[in-house]
């Protein structure tokens, strides 16, 4: 897909091969291919409009909550790490000037050269739940299967972003894990596998979309479930089948919009809720006062940490992101860190802003769907 410019920066395939030599060797063929989807050749830190004005003291918690994780896989982010240690009583321009010093902007270019691309957002929801089934809570968030196996893909197995295939023994055959329509159908072939129980079918569905969420109980008290792992079949936007549908304008598809409809065809809703075939598995987190633990397994820091494409965005990575905020007129600009993932966040010039949990963060993340350019903070 990728064939001119570099799909990975941080990977090495060897122990002897160093990081700056990788990236030495990368960028030769990423500035002869500057009009190709990908990261692209640097450019000056003025292109980064707003790095000036950036509230750069802001940026050490996010940066060092990813250190311990980087810094076992990466020499180059040892170094980046112990300096950016020194930095924790240090000045917003001390701060500034660590980023400018370790740190070279490059942009990502999109799909035929285009400079910018889809910005979404998610959150934190909070659902109403028990540990027990009862006529309220009566809709089962799912532990991860012990039956759920990581394979090889095949001509009858799709593989996910790990590039490796889900799927489930029968009859001495490995054949496609179930499906969301199986999992919630009558059948419940994962009966005795659940975790909690909420009291909103709907609500269960999008805490799927979103990979994580709070959980208040019965007593008032409030617990975390993170993302434990997935089906293995694709994700579809139920979005654009309402819109086929002409159920909703196109220009007002939401989160919002889409549960409203759900609540007002409730007859309809499983059958539309069962076109999206993947399905999430929870397990609980041990603490919630931080966020919820993206892919690159560190919390995610509010308005900080975007879901990206690994394929081409190495985890870790610093972005500046520049673009609006839904029904906004001003520039939106920001440096945030690639910590997390998603099902539906493919492409290069693709990223999904998690904004928190509370009813702004709701808000903004059900109707953020904006066009925006990203650049990648790559080391020196």
């Amino acid at each position: 897909m990728l064939s001119c410019c570099i799909k990975s920066v941080y990977r090495t395939k060897t122990i002897q091969v160093s990081f700056k030599l990788l990236i030495a060797s990368s960028l030769i063929l990423v500035v002869g291919c500057a009009s190709k989807p990908g990261i692209s050749n640097a450019v000056s830190w003025k292109k980064l409009k707003g790095w000036q004005s950036e509230d750069h003291s802001a940026l050490l918690p996010p940066l060092l909550a990813q250190c311990p994780k980087l810094e076992k896989k990466q020499p180059t982010w040892q170094t980046l790490c112990a300096k950016a240690r020194l930095l924790e009583n240090a000045s917003d321009r001390q701060i500034k000037a660590y980023f400018q010093e370790q740190f070279t902007p490059h942009k990502i270019n999109g799909l035929k050269g285009a400079s910018r691309g889809l910005i979404t957002g998610y959150y934190e929801p909070l659902l109403k739940g028990s540990y027990t089934q009862s006529a309220r809570f009566n809709y089962p968030l799912y532990k991860k299967p012990a039956s759920l196996l990581k394979v090889k893909p095949s001509k009858n197995l799709l593989k996910v972003k790990d590039n490796r295939a889900r799927g489930r023994e029968h009859q001495g055959e490995i054949i496609p894990f179930y499906s969301r329509a199986q999992i919630d159908g009558p059948k419940a072939p994962l009966k005795g596998n659940e975790l909690l129980w909420v009291d909103s079918s709907d609500d269960a569905f999008f805490l799927h979309i979103q990979g994580s969420g709070l959980v208040e109980l019965e007593d008032g008290s409030v617990i975390g479930v993170g993302y434990a792992g997935q089906n293995g079949h694709p994700y579809r936007a139920i979005g654009r089948d309402l819109v086929a549908m002409q159920a909703i304008a196109k220009a007002d598809i939401s989160l919002q919009s889409i549960k409203t409809w759900l609540t007002e065809h409730h007859s309809q809703a499983q059958w539309l809720k069962n076109k999206n075939p993947s399905y999430i598995f929870f397990t609980l987190r041990e603490k919630i006062e931080h966020g919820p633990r993206g892919s690159l397994n560190v919390p995610l820091t509010p308005e900080r940490s975007v879901a990206v494409d690994r394929s081409i965005i190495p985890l870790g990575s610093p972005l500046w992101l520049d673009t609006k905020l839904p029904q906004s007129d001003d520039p939106y600009r920001r440096l945030v860190f690639a910590q997390d993932t998603g099902g539906a966040i493919n492409g290069p010039v693709r990223a999904d802003m998690f904004f928190g949990r509370g009813a702004r963060a709701e808000a903004l993340a059900g109707t953020m769907k904006q066009q925006g350019s990203i650049f990648i903070l790559l080391p020196n």
